[in-house]
This record gives C-alpha cells, sequence and structure tokens, in this order.
C-alpha cells in the first residue's frame, strides 16, 4: 500500500522544487526569478528550521519513530531529506551562477576580491580598515575557549589558526550585524557590488594578527525553531510574556543544519560542526551565497527596466459592491464574495471602519493570526473600541515567527480597551472570521465575514484569497457560538452550517466523501473538487482512496505538500492532481461535493492537514448564494485546465507541467483580466 502515499517532508521538497524551476523559467521576466531564487532559499530555511528541527526532536522522545503513511523511520526521513537536499542544492548553485550571468548583462555584477584591479584593492583595504573592522567582534575557540552564541541563519567567516608553536585553533567573526551595508559598491564601476562577507573573509589575516591562516570559509548555522509553546507553559507568567520567552529560547535552540562555501579542507568544518554539535550528515557546501535577500536590493537598481518585471496587475473594485455607498446594507441585501489579489481588500476593511462608527453596531469579534505591519484592521477595531462598542480580540500569539508582532498587537487593542484572548491550550486558532452585531430597535442581526486568509493588507495583494461577507443571520448565530466558545477556552462540538475543527470538520469532510462513494455506488455521479496548500491527512487520504475505488470523480489544485499519489489503477486513478506555483501564491481554499442540484461548496481555512483538522480551530463555511457558487466553480475549473504554471502529479511522486494545449490557458493571469473586464462593463 505504501505506492499510494508520499512521505510528507519529501512532498515538500518537491514543491519547494516547483519554487526552484520558476527561478529556471525564462518565460518569467529575470527580475521575478531574482524573486523565486531568494524565496527557494528562504522556504529551504523554515523547512529546516521547523520541520527537520521537528524530527531530531521526535527521536529524542521516541527510538526511531515512524510515519503513519509510509513508515519511512525517522532517520530514514533525515537521510532521505539530506540526500534530497544535496541533489537540489547542486542545482540551485547552478541555477543561481546561470541567472548572475543574465544579471551582469544588464549591468549589475557581483565580485569576488580576485575580480579587482590594484586601485580597487587598495580602496577596499582603507574601507575595511576604517569602516568595517572596528565594528567586527572576533572570537577565538579552543580548549579553554568555548564557541560564542552564534545567532540563526549568521553569517560567519572562520578560519583554522597556527601559532608559531604549530598549535591549532578556529577563528570566527559575524558578518552581518547589521552596523555596515552587506552589499558595498566597488567606486568608480556603478552596478558592481562585493558582499561584505566576503570582503571580511580576505582580509581574515587583518582579525586573526600573529596567526598564520592554513584555510578559510564563509559559514551559515540554521537553529531548530520548533517549539512547542504550550509544553514549556510557565503558569507563574502570563500568556503573553510565557510567549515572549518563547522567542527567546527560539533564537539559542539546538542547529540542525550548517551551511558553507568554498572547496576547503574539511578539517575546519568539522570542526565547527563539533562545536554546533552538528550531525555530519546535515552539512551542506554551496558555491552560491549564504543568503540571497540581497537580490532584491539588485532587483530595485533594474526598477527602471520593465520588461525584467511581471506587467503591473492592480486588484480591482469588486463589481458587486458600490464602495461610493454604505457596504453594510449591500451586504444585508445579499452575500458578497471578495476573490484577492484579483480585487481589492479594501471593502472589507471599509466595511470594518464603518461598522467602528455605525451607531447600531455593539460589537464586533474577530480572530487574528497574521497581519500587515501598519494594519488598518488593528486601527478600526482601535476605533470601534474608543467608540464605546464591545470589541472581543482573539489574537493568536503561536502564529509561527510571527509572535513577536502579534504580542504587540495584542498590547495596542488592551491599551485602547479591546478584550484580548489568546485560544486555547494546545490548539492554535487558525480562523479567519469576524462577527459584526447591530442592533436594529429591539432586534439583532449579524455580519459575518469568513476567509481563507489573513487580515493582511499586504499579502492580499500577493495571495491568492477568498472572503465571504454574508447577513445570514443562521450562519451568524454559528459564528457567535464559535466566539462563545473561543472565549470560555472550549472548542465547537456540534455545527449545522459550519464546518469547525477541531471536532467538526474532518468528520464532516469524511461524512460528505461518504456521500458521493454511495452515489457513485449506486450509479450516480460521484464528484469531488478539493483547493487548498497541502494533503497530509491520512483519514481523508483514505477515504479519498476509496472513493476512487467506488468511481468517485475527484480533482484537487495541491499548491504543496500531498501525500497521496493519483493515477495508480485500480485505486487512485479516479484522481487528478495538479499544482500551480506561479506569480501569486495560492492560498484559497474550496471544498465542492456533488454535482447540479445538490452540489455543496465550502470556503475556509484549513488544508486537509491533521494540524488543521484536528489540532487548530479552523472555520469553513458553505456557499448558499448560486452565484457565487457558480463563480468559484468557474474559477476551480480553470485552475484544473491551466496548462502554462501546472504541474500534474503523477503516480510515482513526479511533478510534470501540463502539456500546453489549445487554448493556452494561465489561471492567474485570466482570473486578472475577468476582474479588469468586470469593472469595465
Amino acid at each position: 500500500m505504501s505506492e499510494l502515499y508520499e512521505n510528507r517532508e519529501l512532498s515538500w521538497l518537491r514543491f519547494n522544487e516547483r519554487v526552484l524551476e520558476e527561478a529556471e523559467d525564462k518565460r518569467n521576466p529575470l527580475c521575478e526569478r531574482l524573486t523565486f531564487m531568494s524565496i527557494y532559499q528562504t522556504n529551504l530555511d523554515e523547512f529546516f528550521m521547523v520541520r527537520v528541527g521537528s524530527i531530531h526532536d521526535q527521536m529524542l522522545l521516541e527510538d526511531d519513530p515512524k510515519e503513519n503513511k509510509t513508515n519511512m523511520t525517522a532517520s530514514e526521513q533525515l537521510e532521505a531529506i539530506r540526500e534530497r537536499v544535496k541533489e537540489l542544492g547542486a542545482r540551485k548553485d547552478e541555477s543561481y551562477h546561470k541567472l548572475m550571468k543574465e544579471v551582469e548583462k544588464k549591468g549589475i555584477r557581483l565580485v569576488s576580491y580576485a575580480d579587482l584591479d590594484e586601485k580597487e584593492g587598495a580602496y577596499l583595504r582603507g574601507f575595511f580598515e576604517r569602516d568595517v573592522l572596528p565594528l567586527l567582534s572576533p572570537f577565538t575557540v579552543s580548549k579553554k575557549r568555548p564557541v560564542p552564541f552564534i545567532k540563526n541563519k549568521e553569517i560567519i567567516a572562520t578560519a583554522l589558526l597556527e601559532t608559531r608553536g604549530g598549535k591549532s585553533r578556529v577563528g570566527i567573526v559575524p558578518c552581518n550585524n547589521g552596523m555596515f551595508s552587506r552589499l558595498i559598491e566597488i567606486p568608480g564601476r556603478k552596478g558592481t557590488y562585493m558582499l561584505a562577507e566576503e570582503l571580511i573573509l580576505h582580509f581574515l589575516p587583518e582579525v586573526f594578527t600573529g596567526y598564520n591562516i592554513t584555510c578559510k570559509s564563509l559559514v551559515r548555522v540554521t537553529r531548530n525553531a520548533d517549539i512547542d509553546a504550550d509544553k514549556v507553559y510557565d503558569e507563574e507568567l502570563n500568556y503573553r510574556d510565557h510567549m515572549a520567552e518563547v522567542i527567546k529560547q527560539r533564537r539559542r535552540l539546538e542547529p540542525v543544519r550548517l551551511e558553507y562555501t568554498r572547496d576547503v579542507d574539511k578539517k575546519i568544518i568539522k570542526r565547527v560542526a563539533s562545536f554546533f554539535k552538528i550531525d555530519k550528515d546535515m552539512i551542506f557546501n554551496t558555491t552560491a551565497p549564504l543568503d540571497m535577500s540581497f537580490l532584491f536590493a539588485f532587483q530595485d537598481d533594474l526598477r527602471h527596466d520593465k520588461t525584467l518585471f511581471y506587467d503591473r496587475r492592480v486588484p480591482q473594485r469588486s463589481a458587486a459592491l458600490d464602495e461610493s455607498k454604505p457596504l453594510i446594507p449591500q451586504i444585508m441585501e445579499g452575500d458578497k464574495l471578495l476573490s484577492y489579489p484579483y480585487e481589492s481588500i479594501r471593502p472589507f476593511l471599509n466595511m470594518l471602519h464603518e461598522a467602528a462608527n455605525d451607531p447600531e453596531v455593539v460589537s464586533i469579534k474577530m480572530t487574528l493570526y497574521r497581519l500587515a505591519k501598519n494594519s488598518k484592521v488593528v486601527s478600526s477595531l482601535v476605533e470601534a473600541a474608543e467608540n464605546g462598542k464591545e470589541v472581543d480580540v482573539l489574537v493568536e500569539l503561536k502564529a509561527r515567527f510571527d509572535e513577536e508582532n502579534n504580542i504587540g498587537w495584542s498590547r495596542m487593542l488592551e491599551e485602547a480597551g479591546c478584550n484580548v484572548i489568546y485560544g486555547l491550550d494546545g490548539l492554535k486558532v487558525h480562523s479567519k472570521l469576524c462577527l459584526i452585531t447591530k442592533k436594529e430597535g429591539k432586534e439583532v442581526k449579524y455580519i459575518t465575514q469568513i476567509g481563507t486568509g489573513n487580515y493582511n493588507e499586504n499579502t492580499a495583494r500577493l495571495y491568492t484569497d477568498l472572503s465571504l461577507m454574508t447577513a445570514d443571520q443562521k450562519i451568524g448565530a454559528e459564528a457567535a457560538r464559535v466566539f462563545k466558545a473561543l472565549s470560555m477556552g472550549e472548542v465547537m462540538k456540534r455545527t449545522e452550517h459550519l464546518l469547525v475543527a477541531p471536532k467538526c470538520l474532518q468528520n464532516k469532510v469524511l461524512d460528505k466523501i461518504d456521500r458521493e462513494i454511495q452515489i457513485a455506488r449506486d450509479g450516480g455521479e460521484g464528484y469531488i473538487g478539493i483547493k487548498i496548500n497541502s494533503l497530509t491527512d491520512k483519514k481523508i487520504i483514505d477515504k479519498l482512496i476509496e472513493a476512487s475505488e467506488a468511481g468517485v470523480k475527484i480533482e484537487m489544485v495541491i499548491r504543496g505538500i500531498c501525500c497521496l499519489h493519483p493515477g495508480i489503477k485500480g485505486k487512485t486513478d479516479n484522481i487528478r492532481v495538479v499544482s500551480i506555483v506561479g506569480r501569486f501564491l495560492e492560498h484559497s481554499r474550496i471544498y465542492i461535493f456533488g454535482t447540479g442540484e445538490r452540489e455543496e461548496m465550502y470556503i475556509g481555512s484549513a488544508d486537509f492537514m491533521t494540524r488543521n483538522t484536528v489540532r487548530r480551530v479552523e472555520v469553513a463555511t458553505p456557499i448558499y448564494d448560486k452565484a457565487i457558487r457558480d463563480k468559484l466553480r468557474d474559477m476551480f475549473n480553470m485552475q484544473m485546465a491551466d496548462n502554462v504554471k501546472a504541474r500534474e502529479l503523477h503516480s510515482d511522486g513526479t511533478y510534470k507541467y501540463v502539456k500546453h494545449k489549445t487554448p493556452v490557458v494561465n489561471a492567474q493571469e485570466s482570473l486578472y483580466e475577468e476582474a479588469y473586464r468586470a469593472v469595465s462593463n
């Protein structure tokens, strides 16, 4: 049966390979390819910080545990990850150097010291001695001198040092302390730069005077960032202070990966790895820079050439809403759907601002997971509280890597008079739910917003997401029960309309798949359509396999991890899976069950991952409005028809571009064109 399943970690690495393909794809403008190259690296960093770190932690708790789909042990997974990362690393290096040759043709060049003439070398020596050396903090490490703390992902220049007496020790210099620019422009050669760490590495003899440097390299350490905040909870602290302590702990967690540049004597790498107690199998060599964030600065230099970037696209106003008029009355008249980034998030933000100032609005309740830096959402909630409305906000402090931001927002909201809670013990609150309560005379009315993505104005221009705004009073009443449960530290145990994890989502999805199975077995047309980011939940996977065996047609758009192999004869040959990795990050979730009059459709915050279906609070809403269902179905069908950015998952676990057919369909571009047409008509 293992042929039916893919290991989660290896499937994720296949996803990141698709990101790398976008960096290699010459159909993409050059500067956009630089973005994909940088995303590939930051994705991989987070993978080691979270997933590899988690597997290491599992091995500490249990003797080589097995995962539940392919039965790979933790050590087997780590070995497979190492081999795959080395393969992709070699490809990444080659792709990076090819990209830089193309960038050079546009007048931007990254050089090493060997590329400079005598005059330029003299200038950089003076620059180093004057502007860099005084700001460095070098260390030597020996038995009597322990290794200093090196921050996560910090680049260090390291060298094997020999004294006149023949003794050796290791020299370490942190390179990115933030006190000097990482990109150093070569005078007289506009657009020509050297990386600061390369300059420091070259002048290490000036740092470690009195030593003979036998070999040197640049090194970067990646630390485990996978902390279970609830397991380390300290009851003596309030929860917000506790999360601040968790952030501090994360910065000091054990290293899980060591990267180094240059083909150097392995002695120094082994010694550095031993300092950090890094497994020898988690040491990786690269010929590309250890941190590619500087590529965005190159894009800024090339901004004048519009051909190097995607054509400008601006989120359009929704044709379903008239923003010159009050929005809440329009929503009371009928459900409204926003589709980001094709349509602007502005109507939702305006609706929230309108509610903050509406004398009939008595309360606003909202779950917050990730927010923009200067959040208009928070501004409206603060305004509502200052206007005397009851504002209840659940701020998820365990939103990984956004904890510090959310701690700050929670303080601001509290200071404004909002009631702030921090989620449930052992469960993240990942739902995207907003409930506005109005009192018209003696009658209470609800306006509910349920979305697939965060309340973040910035990512709403980059991520594809959906946002339903409805005055359906049954949905509103059920959303009110969700907020009541959250405020009581409880979970929903029964729902009629909404799908609410952890108790009322996975089981309801399984029931709906069972219904399609029975219809197919009775000779009818069973159908399931799913658009999510990842599929790892084994209960749902096994039920989808059962549905395929029964003859149910299953279509899935899954951007990232997919632990199911489609196309296996007699088992999954009724399942088709495509992944779209393109200009915008596919983030919306749509679930479709059945066809025609019995079709049921939902949008929500949950992927079909066990962490979402049974370990988080997630909310999905039914789409009752026929026109909105038709719109969503058309969007889904267009993505299944994509033959430009879509890759199809094959039975062996590989992804291949969908072959071009006529007409050519790039779903993301087509959906933007539709948004432009809708407002021009």
